[in-house]
């Protein structure tokens, strides 16, 4: 995984004591954080959720359950991977643990792209625009850190909230795989998203977003 330079954070209770720690960017809804070893127990959890599996059907839980078992060693891979940044979402109030994980993959430094997955894994935290501001995080550290110039998505064409939120954060339709997808025993379309790098800075004239961390925390809620 490429490196991540985390700033410091305090560790006192009022910030959330270790859970503070590694704290990449925050949003008034949401922070990301650097994953850590007993994520694992989190992403054993979410690889067994049929949910999480037929909203997203993530390579990275599948990977973490088929390929390693479930073997500690996961963490090492992604952390020595070079072609992606994984990141835990955590709420800033009213959880008591992680929402989530997005990440940054098959990036290509080079050419200055790479592809976006953002995954809520407690179903309390969908439509709350948790998952709208994670992919506005990540996507500016991607811009920021990483110095890409565009960002690619696909989602299950029955995905609405996926894609809707794609649509919020200044993603556009670019075209449809046909039957590229499988859920549920059939085919599915994917619908395939893209943002470019001026496009990502309008986006952020329009927000409140901090990386690295600063600024004071909020607790508004979107009921969209």
């Amino acid at each position: 995984m490429i490196a991540v330079n985390e700033p410091p954070v305090s560790s006192s209770p009022a910030d959330g004591g270790p859970r503070r720690a590694g704290v990449v960017s925050q949003g008034t809804r949401v922070y990301l954080r650097t994953m850590r070893p007993d994520d694992l127990e989190y992403l054993s959890e979410w690889a067994e959720d049929p949910f999480t599996e037929r909203m997203v059907g993530s390579q990275f839980l599948n990977t973490y359950k088929h390929v390693y078992d479930k073997d500690p060693s996961f963490y090492e891979a992604c952390l020595v991977d070079p072609t992606q940044v994984v990141l835990i979402i955590e709420a800033n109030r009213g959880w008591d643990r992680p929402i989530g994980v997005t990440r940054l993959f098959d990036i290509h430094l080079l050419e200055g792209y790479a592809f976006l997955e953002v995954m809520l894994t407690d179903r309390r935290a969908i439509r709350r625009g948790f998952g709208v501001e994670a992919g506005k995080l990540i996507s500016y550290y991607g811009v920021d850190v990483l110095g890409l110039r565009r960002i690619e998505a696909k989602v299950y064409e029955y995905n609405r909230l996926s894609a809707n939120s794609l649509r919020r954060n200044g993603f556009r339709q670019e075209g449809v795989l046909r039957k590229a997808g499988f859920q549920d025993g059939q085919c599915w379309d994917m619908f395939v998203f893209g943002i470019l790098k001026d496009e990502i800075a309008e986006q952020r004239r329009k927000d409140r977003i901090h990386l690295p961390l600063e600024g004071t925390e909020g607790d508004t809620l979107d009921p969209s």
